[in-house]
């Protein structure tokens, strides 16, 4: 047999030159990073050495005060916080993109007073509705949408309005005007985001890719970044809050009292310093009964929509941009909407 019939598997290969492989590059050393969970322990080690020095100086009157506030505000805002943060899991990982196409109208001017109507259906606070909201944003849902949906959860559900009727007794149009107000801001600020609102305002912080997890361990990272994230600028808004509480003197309210474009309005400002969960806050307005009832409808809308903890909270979960045209755009139009359905209703 001539060499030239040989076929391809009785060529002996091993004698030609082999390509050099390419050198194993050798291991780098992996830094362990100092997460949150590491901070948190130091922390609390502090605080357990540090404990006797740390109760001295809360001491006074008005530490006391500012550490009474604070707490209050996180102990009534956690738990819904940590409701929407569930349910936001549970929206991302759980619920395929098809339903919300199907769930809510076509046409986005539509899908608005849809998404405002179904915080009947998913009652909760507005520290809930925050994550919620962006969640939604994140399946496919119109921003305009789901920022009606954030305004108008937390103000026209059945315990915040169950709470309002409880607080105003023998004043039924109290709660009509509370709910009706509540829900023509959260649809009107829908339709003006559709209007004039920019998709590169909202900037959603980067999510850990969960496409390669199982759906237990994407909803447990879900909710451990939610946490994490919502939750630090929850602190900074209660602490804020809770200083605001400290500094303003009481007096000043009686003096404001007396002005009826005055008393609307320090009763708005006032509704975005304190800063209290919806589920309350029909009770601290029945409490300030020197101001007339328009302007305590006004506190009534504006505190579940505009507040300090909700300003940081939209800030951490859509970007400051968002925040910056978003939060006093709602904060006038709760003013004019709650003022105007006061002189008429009330």
């Amino acid at each position: 047999m001539s060499p030239s019939r040989l076929s391809a598997e009785e060529i002996d290969w091993s004698s030609s030159p082999q390509p050099a492989a390419p050198p194993t590059p050798s291991p780098t050393p992996r830094r362990r990073r100092i997460g949150s969970l590491e901070i948190l322990a130091v922390l609390l080690v502090l605080l357990v050495v540090f404990r006797g020095w740390l109760a001295g100086l809360v001491s006074g009157a008005r530490l006391q005060t500012w550490t009474t506030v604070f707490v209050s505000v996180l102990v009534q805002a956690v738990p819904f916080l940590v409701f929407g943060v569930v349910l936001s899991a549970v929206i991302a990982v759980f619920v395929p993109r098809s339903f919300w196409a199907r769930a809510l109208p076509r046409h986005p001017a539509l899908a608005v007073p849809a998404a405002s109507l179904a915080g009947v259906i998913l009652p909760g606070c507005e520290c809930g509705s925050v994550p919620i909201a962006g969640s939604l944003i994140r399946r496919g849902v119109t921003p305009a949408a789901a920022l009606a949906f954030l305004l108008a959860a937390p103000a026209i559900n059945p315990i915040v309005l169950t709470a309002t009727a409880v607080a105003f007794p023998g004043k039924p149009e109290m709660v009509v005007a509370r709910g009706v107000a509540s829900l023509v801001v959260a649809v009107a600020m829908g339709w003006l985001w559709l209007r004039l609102g920019k998709a590169d305002w909202i900037r959603l912080p980067h999510r850990p890719d969960l496409d390669g997890e199982s759906k237990t361990q994407a909803f447990v990272s879900a909710i451990r970044h939610d946490v994490m994230h919502a939750g630090g600028y929850l602190v900074l808004g209660a602490a804020a809050a809770a200083t605001i509480n400290v500094v303003v003197p009481a007096s000043w309210l009686q003096r404001l009292a007396d002005n009826p474009f005055l008393s609307v309005l320090a009763l708005a400002v006032l509704a975005v310093l304190l800063s209290i969960c919806s589920e309350a806050d029909a009770f601290v307005a029945a409490s300030l009964s020197q101001f007339s009832l328009t302007s305590r409808l006004v506190f009534l809308v504006v505190g579940p929509m505009v507040d300090l903890k909700l300003i940081a909270m939209q800030t951490g979960v859509f970007g400051r941009r968002f925040m910056l045209r978003f939060a006093p755009t709602t904060f006038a139009a709760a003013i004019l909407v709650g003022t105007a359905f006061g002189v008429v209703l009330l």
